[in-house]
């Protein structure tokens, strides 16, 4: 989400220097794929580390849907994070896209081992699901955040989230 109703292009172009250290609202959200629901969202301040976010995230997101397969970028790669979605949470499969960390060692953890040998593209490419509903909610209530404190914005990503939820199930009705 922008945090002014200015592009981050438009301030590159000018060359504003007083937003080089610029933060953001970060988003990190559970996608349904087949109905582009969320199913739940969490709001941090970027740029930051991704994988932080995933276990509350998936716990959260856990609550309300029982999912049968989990999808998520390199972002979120770690033996961890397999062993909290087949182990703890009993989902049948987690297909994390591998992050390589410059390294061209096979990994030694199991999931992640699994993930380098049969790594299941077919079934992976269903992810941009999740892009697609993150572009639609954009589309709609635009990326730019009216609040101005931290608190604010963090509020009004969660109104929006629900919102988009709603839409959807108002269309479906």
């Amino acid at each position: 989400m922008e945090s002014r109703h200015i592009s981050r292009h438009y301030i590159n172009r000018k060359g504003y220097k007083r937003f080089l250290r610029y933060h953001w609202p970060k988003v990190t959200t559970v996608c349904h794929t087949d109905t582009y629901l969320f199913a739940c969202c969490i709001v941090s301040r970027g740029p930051s580390n991704d994988s932080p976010e995933f276990i509350p995230a998936l716990k959260q997101a856990h609550q309300c849907v029982h999912f049968r397969r989990m999808l998520a970028d390199a972002g979120y790669d770690g033996e961890h994070n397999h062993q909290l979605c087949r182990e703890e949470l009993g989902i049948a499969e987690s297909i994390i896209a591998l992050n390589k960390r410059r390294s061209r060692k096979w990994p030694k953890s199991p999931y992640r081992r699994l993930m380098k040998e049969r790594f299941p593209k077919n079934i992976y490419n269903q992810r941009w699901h999740v892009e697609s509903a993150i572009s639609q909610n954009k589309r709609i209530l635009g990326s730019a955040l009216r609040a101005r404190s931290e608190h604010s914005r963090e509020r009004e990503c969660f109104l929006r989230i629900i919102t988009h939820d709603l839409m959807i199930l108002r269309r479906a009705c």
